[in-house]
């Protein structure tokens, strides 16, 4: 995903019962806000987007307390994507678990460090290959996700919220799987500078920063204590990543549950 992309939707208008119903005025500024929010790949714009998912699924769930009449069949199809939703929200978290103890190990591995530039390498390969493993299972869900998001277009404002969701996991994914190399060297990645990155290049976050650093080191470039400081700013973002994440999963688990609620009613 390219940064400062705005989140991609189709072009939907919201199907709600009452547009001058207070929670309905709510969902449709969260969804607004989201939809025009500009998703850099960075964490704290993701983090930001977590919680604005959090908001938008409580103020959905209050929306679905109300006594409207809904149709039975899009609400089967919904529930569906909030299942498949659950499953990429849970691999999503996997994902971060593994990311946060490659950083632990190789953080706690440079620390003690005290033997030749050989086992340098080979701390930095494991974590490398780690790194790749992960990256995987990312491309993998997001092949699903896009499946996902071409498969149904039933206009409704549930699927407004399933759309949005989809947009922000895609954008935790890419941020954790790393953006494809830019045509700006590694060193100029690196370098305190003004400049501002061309439209369509990639901004340095911190999983590339660590990557670039592990790279350099190798060639003896930065010194082990450089690497301390970004392995401990990427240990931060993934830990914010993660609280934000678990916090929309359990918003998806509630909105199932609400779901379930109408059906059976």
């Amino acid at each position: 995903m390219a940064s400062s992309n705005k989140i991609a939707f189709h072009a939907r208008s919201i199907s709600l019962p009452t547009k001058s119903n207070p929670l309905t005025l709510t969902v449709e500024e969260q969804l607004c806000r989201l939809r025009s929010s500009e998703l850099a790949i960075s964490s704290s714009s993701i983090s930001h987007n977590l919680a604005g998912l959090k908001d938008l699924y409580e103020s959905v769930d209050d929306l679905l307390q109300l006594p409207l009449t809904q149709d039975e069949k899009c609400l089967n199809v919904v529930l569906d994507g909030n299942l498949m939703l659950l499953d990429v929200c849970g691999t999503s978290r996997d994902v971060l678990s593994q990311m946060k103890q490659c950083v632990q190990d190789l953080q706690s591995s440079i620390r003690r460090r005290r033997g030749g530039d050989v086992d340098l390498e080979n701390e930095i390969s494991t974590y490398m290959t780690s790194r790749k493993k992960v990256s995987k299972v990312i491309r993998k869900c997001l092949t699903d996700l896009k499946r996902m998001d071409n498969k149904n277009t039933e206009v409704s404002v549930l699927r407004e919220v399933e759309t949005t969701t989809l947009a922000v996991l895609e954008s935790l994914l890419s941020f954790v799987s790393g953006p494809k190399q830019s045509s700006w060297s590694l060193v100029s990645k690196l370098m305190p500078t003004k400049r501002v990155a061309p439209k369509g290049e990639e901004e340095t976050t911190e999983v590339m920063k660590v990557d670039i650093l592990l790279k350099a080191l190798i060639s003896h470039k930065p010194s082990k204590s450089d690497m301390q400081k970004p392995l401990e700013a990427l240990q931060m973002s993934l830990q914010d990543l993660e609280d934000g994440l678990e916090s929309v999963f359990r918003c998806l688990i509630k909105h199932r549950v609400s779901l379930l609620n109408i059906l059976n009613q």
